[in-house]
């Protein structure tokens, strides 16, 4: 007996014993957390070489703030519809339902670093033969030798209730629960990004189609002005045709151009139409409802202040997709870690506890306990490469994000120095229209004013109001083209130019770096253990 179990015969080296393996097992625990099998965070060559600002002069303006279109374009009708599109949008309730959806992965896999508990009852009947299994063998152990016990039956019953708790843990020494929890969770904050993305793409879009919609309206009633004016000219041509006055060449040119500025009008009408069917599609409405909804849109201002320019590049942060190549780069990463740990031993506690009786009167007697607790240890040993391809994988999943990443980045600088130089020119255009149309609505008030005194004939005056009435469609146009270009400045921003999200910005990378450190440093296969 003191062979099998020596611990008998020492009863004081035998709690200092378990006391030493309590304590080294309490220490491998402790110290599993700091094991990390992750490799170091990393960033592809064209996020470390950013630059500080854009290729633009650096110049101030005061901030906006986060919801920049009210700020930015000033228009009630605009914001009421942005309301409506944000409340109704169908792209943006998918776009939540992934959220999620993710939300709940995450939570899933950090449901592994907990033990797994479940409730059990069970009932169990058994009727055999007493000759056969563990009837023949009690008869075998001499249990049915004794003739004062009565006659043994020819069948043996055994009827069995029990109630208990089984629970389950696997010990995640190597860190491939945490791991694959920190990547669930980045990716639930790259879900997170990619809603942001959908939002301000579905925003942009309802202020393209809504300014195209205020834009072709405006169009509109200065073509059938337009139309008007060629329509009187047109009359007092044919009077001077009939008397002679111009040829047949002179009317039929002046004809023409009233049928062509006639003939525009169709597609405008189609055009308004489109644009009208894009919002309502965007507002989760139908075409009615959103043109009663924009039924006192008033026509396109310019915007009151300029942008800065010179905007820092750290604003990139803020562009949710720029957040969300981030995002799915770093959750590669993790993956990594958690593949590695699958190549080593792993460690899971199970067991059971409860009552069981004999009968169902005394299933919660307290003398009825019982467990059962096993220590499962299992080490890969071969498996045909699965588990190594497996972390090959791994790493050019990672390799793969990487390299999306950085040009994501690039791109995104890319599209800010686009969109500045694009509202750049575009205000510069709208100040050369805008002094022309100055210039047309003076000759039209001299050739009024000529006409009055008898100088200069009246369709001298046509012509003139004819000319700036078409300057006046090229400044709407224009006018709508400045606000786009603003709106595409907003858009390569991934929102404002805020002091306040700047900061926000800059404090979640830091942190998001400190997450991304590891605890420890070592080295297998590039990685820290």
């Amino acid at each position: 007996m003191y062979l099998l179990n020596p611990y008998l015969a020492h009863p004081r080296g035998s709690r200092r014993n378990r006391f030493l393996s309590a304590a080294r097992l309490a220490c491998l625990i402790a110290l599993a957390p700091a094991c990390s099998l992750t490799p170091e965070p990393s960033v592809p060559v064209p996020v470390a070489d950013l630059p500080d600002t854009y290729s633009e002069p650096e110049s101030t303006d005061a901030h906006r703030p986060d919801e920049w279109w009210k700020e930015s374009f000033q228009d009630s009708v605009l914001n009421r519809l942005i309301d409506t599109v944000l409340g109704s949008n169908f792209d943006i309730s998918v776009g939540v339902a992934r959220v999620q959806q993710a939300q709940a992965q995450a939570r899933i896999a950090k449901a592994a670093f907990l033990p797994s508990v479940q409730a059990s009852g069970s009932v169990a009947s058994q009727n055999t033969p007493s000759n056969a299994g563990f009837g023949a063998q009690f008869q075998a152990l001499g249990g049915g030798g004794d003739s004062t016990a009565g006659p043994v039956s020819n069948r043996i019953g055994v009827t069995t209730y029990s109630l208990g708790l089984d629970f389950s843990y696997e010990l995640d020494f190597w860190g491939r629960v945490r791991n694959d929890a920190a990547a669930a969770g980045q990716d639930y904050l790259a879900s997170e990004a990619d809603f942001l993305t959908a939002t301000i793409g579905v925003i942009s879009e309802t202020i393209t189609a809504y300014y195209q919609v205020v834009e072709i309206r405006d169009r509109i009633k200065l073509t059938e002005e337009t139309i008007g004016v060629l329509t009187e000219r047109d009359e007092l041509a044919e009077d001077s045709y009939d008397g002679g006055l111009i040829s047949s060449f002179q009317l039929y040119q002046i004809r023409q151009d009233l049928r062509n500025t006639e003939a525009t009008l169709p597609q405008l009408e189609t055009q308004l139409t489109d644009a009208l069917g894009r919002l309502a599609i965007l507002s989760g409405r139908y075409h009615a409802d959103v043109a009663r909804l924009l039924s006192d849109s008033s026509p396109i201002h310019q915007p009151p202040t300029p942008i800065p320019t010179g905007l820092p590049v750290q604003l990139l942060t803020q562009r949710p997709d720029v957040l969300a190549a981030y995002r799915r780069m770093e959750a590669a990463r993790y993956r990594i870690g958690a593949r590695r740990a699958e190549l080593l031993p792993s460690l899971a506690l199970s067991g059971t506890v409860g009552l069981q009786s004999a009968d169902a009167s005394g299933l919660f007697d307290a003398d009825q306990w019982f467990r059962n607790l096993a220590a499962n240890l299992v080490a890969p040993i071969f498996q045909g490469g699965r588990r190594r391809a497996s972390v090959s994988a791994a790493r050019a999943r990672f390799n793969e994000l990487a390299a999306t990443y950085g040009r994501t980045v690039v791109t995104a600088v890319h599209e800010v120095e686009t969109s500045l130089e694009r509202l750049s020119n575009e205000s510069r255009r709208h100040a050369l229209i805008a002094s022309q149309s100055d210039e047309a609505d003076a000759a039209v008030d001299l050739q009024s004013r000529r006409y009055s005194r008898g100088v200069a004939g009246y369709t001298d005056y046509l012509d003139a109001l004819r000319t700036a009435l078409n300057v006046r469609s090229s400044l709407t146009g224009a006018r709508r083209d400045l606000a786009l270009a603003r709106l595409a400045v907003h858009r390569a921003l991934g929102r404002s130019w805020t002091e306040t999200n700047r900061l926000m910005e800059t404090a979640e990378v830091e942190m998001l770096e400190a997450d991304s450190r590891p605890a420890a440093s070592g080295a297998l296969d590039g990685g820290q253990n």
